[in-house]
């Protein structure tokens, strides 16, 4: 029987036992939203994520690795719900699968090495992020590659290729055998759904723009202006109020694409209402300067 170690940090513990090459963890517990797994434990090396060690701890923000990480086994951080970030070692041999599936609030993954990578940047710890997460694509999740012209080549072939893809296709499938991928089974609200997807994959490579090329930053931007406020499918103004209502980089965005206008931008503030005061007076600020609007100051008063 392989023996077993514990190792205590700030609010948290991890269990960990012998393997062939090291220790390898194989459970997580505490309530701390920063884990931080070390490099040793008793002296020994940690090298290895065992299968499901940190399966559904909801309570994580932040998971950062080692660089001494050699092998993460199969949904090793799988339904972690709220991790927004989480740091892996560059030199990683093995990754499992759906290491990080339904991590919904992932937002970058970061990379640690003693080796200098293909141009580590802000925008590949962004898109490595969506790249799990939004295209499902963990080919992509490859530390080495990330940051070169091949990889952001790869990132932007499958991001048109869902792109392009018809928003019907899977629905049969998910009616067929009961899938939830989307939330429902009306035909109404899975179309939405799979425009929701487009629109927020829209959004992450327009604001992460390292290797975009021009002809792709067009086809992107004019997704996102067919479904403003208005139009008859809505979802980029409904991604942009349901899930970026503080994200000003997000409505910067929005802005400099000209999504607001003369003929939708009551509508928007109406439906802003008095729940998001906040992006309300970004909104009439920008209608005050750009739109021509000149009663700022009573339309502050909501």
């Amino acid at each position: 029987m392989r023996k077993e170690y514990e190792y205590s940090g700030e609010g948290y513990y991890l269990k960990l036992q012998e393997g062939e090459d090291g220790l390898q963890v194989t459970a997580c517990g505490g309530r701390a939203s920063l884990v931080k797994v070390p490099e040793t434990v008793e002296g020994m090396t940690v090298t290895g994520i065992a299968k499901k060690a940190f399966l559904s701890r909801k309570h994580i923000r932040e998971l950062i690795l080692p660089r001494t990480i050699k092998r993460i086994e199969d949904w090793a951080f799988a339904y972690c719900g709220q991790l927004e970030q989480i740091t892996l070692p560059g030199g990683l041999r093995e990754l499992g699968k759906a290491v990080l599936v339904n991590g919904d609030a992932l937002q970058r993954i970061n990379c640690v090495t003693d080796v200098e990578l293909h141009q580590w940047s802000e925008d590949v710890a962004y898109l490595l992020a969506g790249a799990v997460k939004e295209l499902e694509a963990y080919y992509l999740l490859d530390l080495q590659a990330a940051g070169s012209e091949e990889w952001f080549a790869k990132w932007d072939a499958k991001l048109l290729a869902v792109m392009e893809e018809d928003d019907n296709e899977g629905y049969l499938k998910q009616v067929l055998c009961g899938e939830e991928d989307y939330g429902s089974t009306d035909l109404v609200a899975f179309l939405s759904a799979k425009r929701k997807k487009k629109v927020r994959l829209c959004m992450l490579r327009l604001q992460h723009t390292q290797l975009l090329k021009e002809d792709m930053r067009t086809y992107l931007s004019k997704y996102l202006q067919k479904h403003i406020k208005g139009c008859e499918q809505e979802e980029t103004w409904q991604v942009l109020l349901q899930e970026r209502n503080t994200d000003k980089e997000s409505w910067d965005l929005f802005l400099e694409l000209g999504c607001a206008t003369n003929e939708n931008m009551e509508g928007m503030l109406e439906d802003m209402g008095e729940n998001y005061p906040e992006m309300k007076a970004y909104f009439l600020r920008y209608k005050a300067e750009k739109l021509g609007y000149e009663d700022f100051f009573s339309g502050l008063e909501f």
